[in-house]
């Protein structure tokens, strides 16, 4: 270096350590403040909108365990929404939580603009059991920009602290334990219809949509007389529920966990004074429905207050009649659980009855169904037919249930089925189009971690469509729109179904013969004997 490189390098360095810290910090947030029922709060701007994480909608539940929340108290000053609340206490990667778990996330365009924007609240899954309203999948950015909309995500309690239904055995204080989690999602709802105006919302036009887990609380709710009016479309995915536990059945469950955590059925107050730790290793309990499960499942009951009848029989619920629903399944939902084991892409045609016999959570002789499905599907490998007759006999039914009797009871009902998978990213092939699949896709966040669709332009077109066709159904309960134009609602006995492919198309009774192989035997829902 010459002697002039060498001083004009050392004037710039020199200047630069003559410039304040400041000069190469990020720069500051943007902070927005809003006013809710509590006290004022300030969250930040990201992307172009207002996102507030953490907001309280009730009080911590520790207090109220197995009962009723109450409503969070109010604060002086401002508080600070920036990182999301804590989960309920639960297994698993969302844990270990907390019974201060009562918070909802807001992702909005603007503020107190008088708008009257959709409002879009996601259910999480985890079978009642796990999940929080947290996962990066969930981010409500993308949904909120491109539509125009107000997208809310949410915790709630989960698995024994909303689900453990101690009516018959602590008395009339507890008749509502086994459904204060879904009781919670009400409380949720009233809050987001409260402040749906500070937040740019219209109050009057609120969807929940949820997958998995959270597609069966929504068809739950719809059955609830505390969540009449409170939101008027509903779109699940991969996520139904037809019956509810029996009373018999949730007691005796309960007294499984009681036995499990080491609490006799008469001592309240030991299980109430019982760290969360230990009621959610309780959950470990092996459950008495089927022998290959292993974890206590606890769900909704049918208490006669809170669940006064079944959300999906004999019927749909008359009380949601009028509520446009969608009900989606994934072609391939069970290689997400089934498809872990390797050996279950091995199998031949002689390991293939027992594999069935234990999965297909059905009561049908192993024999019929192969032969059924090799006559259907000649060239069906016998892991094919596996993972096709595992999902249509405990993933499918439950949506042709609810199919089937919102079809009876009027016109405004939409079936999807999601085909296409991403065959260019590592293990597209074995998962095909397994269950959560969708979930990155209505919420166009196939670009986040833990999205399993890659970022190929024919993936983004799938999110386009699915997401187009979401925000199409929030605006006006109809999703066609785009490349969804030719959607046909669902009806008997054609069954009109979009499935998603490459490109989106419809059909009438898309796996019909599969539907009709399982329709030989009554449908029973987990968790309901």
């Amino acid at each position: 270096m010459d002697r002039r490189g060498f001083l004009k390098r050392s004037g710039v360095a020199l200047a630069t350590a003559t410039l304040p810290l400041h000069a190469f910090a990020a720069p500051s947030p943007v902070h927005v403040a809003a006013r809710v029922r509590g006290g004022r709060v300030v969250g930040v701007r990201e992307q172009g909108v207002c996102v507030f994480r953490g907001l309280r909608y009730g009080a911590d539940t520790a207090p109220v365990r197995f009962r009723p929340a109450l409503r969070e108290a109010a604060w002086r000053g401002a508080r600070e929404a920036f990182d999301y609340g804590a989960s309920a206490p639960q297994p698993g990667g969302d844990g270990p939580g907390s019974e201060d778990c009562l918070f909802l996330n807001v992702w909005t365009p603007a503020l107190r603009d008088g708008r009257k924007r959709p409002i879009l609240v996601y259910i999480h899954g985890g079978a009642y059991s796990t999940g929080s309203g947290s996962d990066p999948l969930y981010n409500g950015t993308r949904l909120c920009r491109h539509g125009d909309a107000m997208v809310v995500t949410l915790n709630h309690r989960l698995n024994a602290f909303g689900y453990l239904h101690l009516g018959g055995i602590a008395g009339r204080d507890y008749a509502q334990s086994g459904n204060v989690g879904q009781l919670d999602l009400v409380q949720a709802l009233h809050w987001i219809r409260e402040h749906a105006a500070e937040f740019g919302g219209d109050a009057g036009n609120i969807t929940l949509f949820g997958q998995s887990g959270g597609g069966a609380k929504i068809a739950t709710l719809m059955a609830m007389p505390a969540a009449r009016g409170l939101f008027h479309r509903a779109w699940t995915m991969s996520g139904q529920q037809v019956t509810a536990a029996g009373p018999r059945a949730a007691d005796g469950r309960a007294r499984i966990f009681l036995d499990a955590v080491g609490v006799k059925p008469g001592d309240l107050e030991a299980l109430l004074r019982l760290p969360p730790a230990a009621l959610v290793d309780g959950l470990r309990a092996r459950d008495p429905s089927r022998q290959e499960d292993t974890a206590l499942y606890l769900g909704p009951v049918l208490d006669g207050e809170a669940l006064p009848r079944h959300p999906f029989w004999p019927d749909a619920p008359p009380q949601s009649a009028s509520i446009p629903m969608v009900i989606g399944n994934t072609h391939d939902e069970t290689r997400a659980f089934l498809g872990n084991d390797l050996a279950n892409f091995a199998l031949d045609w002689a390991a293939l009855p027992d594999k069935l016999r234990a999965q297909q959570f059905v009561d049908l002789d192993p024999a019929i169904v192969i032969a059924e499905y090799r006559r259907l599907y000649s060239h069906a490998t016998p892991s094919e037919v596996f993972f096709a007759a595992t999902t249509a006999g405990r993933s499918w039914r439950g949506a042709i249930e609810e199919l089937q009797a919102r079809a009876a009871q009027g016109s405004n009902t939409w079936a999807y089925q999601l085909d296409w998978y991403p065959r260019d990213v590592d293990g597209g092939e074995r998962r095909r189009a397994f269950h959560t699949l969708d979930i990155p896709l209505v919420f166009d966040n196939i670009a986040q971690p833990g999205s399993r669709t890659g970022r190929s332009a024919e993936a983004q077109a799938v999110a386009d469509a699915m997401r187009d066709a979401l925000l199409a159904f929030a605006r006006s309960g109809d999703p066609r729109t785009g490349a969804t134009a030719a959607w046909v609602p669902y009806s008997l006995p054609r069954r009109e179904t979009l499935v998603f492919g490459a490109v989106p198309v419809m059909q009438d009774d898309p796996r019909g013969g599969e539907r009709a192989l399982y329709a030989r035997v009554p449908f029973v829902q987990r968790g309901t004997l």
